[in-house]
């Protein structure tokens, strides 16, 4: 008796799930130019710094990234911490009204601070961000931020260090997301072929 044969089941190609959200991206800023420019404003900052001990305060989550990786490219004495600013808009009367609060972690006094965050746009945030820390007489306080988009500024607010200064375009990746999604790209991308709705669901003021 012949032996039947039994069919045989092609495997389906599947697309890896982060190939296939990431095909609506075109890299703008490769992984190589920023771990190039990290390194360099981390020796901008070994210099500024000699001798000191910095607390570098990282402003949750468009930091986490660019902070990660600018604090191990640092040589001078490091303590880092987090915050998270919480930002709600409300319309009650006849004023819209922005409320900014925030937690500091740590005494922050006396201390040489620098404040980091993955993206300056308006700068509201920022400004109050440094107004409150100002309060509490740190020694210092400084700036580094990953982008700046001084286009979209609101507040005329200094940057000591900025990594690029960006205009136009909605970027995402290495700390940067849309909807919760793309930050743990290790590029900085445009976002192309998609209805993006609004940006202010994405971005950071």
């Amino acid at each position: 008796m012949k032996k039947r044969s039994q069919p045989v089941l092609k495997k389906r190609r599947t697309v890896p799930r982060e190939a296939a959200s990431t095909r609506h991206l075109k890299v703008a800023i490769s992984d190589k130019e920023i771990r190039r420019r990290v390194r360099e404003l981390a020796k901008q900052i070994d210099h500024d710094y000699q001798g000191k001990t910095l607390l570098v305060v990282g402003v949750l989550e468009n930091c986490l990234m660019f902070m990660v990786d600018l604090v191990r490219d640092l040589t001078i004495p490091v303590a880092y911490s987090f915050i998270r600013s919480q930002v709600r808009d409300s319309d009650s009367g006849l004023v819209a009204m922005r409320e900014i609060t925030y937690i500091p972690p740590v005494n922050l006094g006396g201390k040489d601070i620098l404040l980091v965050d993955g993206i300056l746009q308006s700068g509201v945030t920022l400004d109050y961000l440094c107004r409150t820390v100002l309060a509490q007489r740190p020694a210092s306080l400084r700036i580094a931020t990953l982008l700046d988009k001084n286009d979209e500024r609101k507040v005329d607010i200094p940057v000591d260090y900025a990594g690029f200064k960006v205009s136009g375009k909605f970027l995402v990746g290495y700390g940067l997301g849309y909807q919760d999604q793309y930050r743990s790209l290790p590029y900085l991308a445009h976002m192309i072929q998609r209805q993006m709705g609004t940006r202010r669901a994405a971005a950071r003021i």
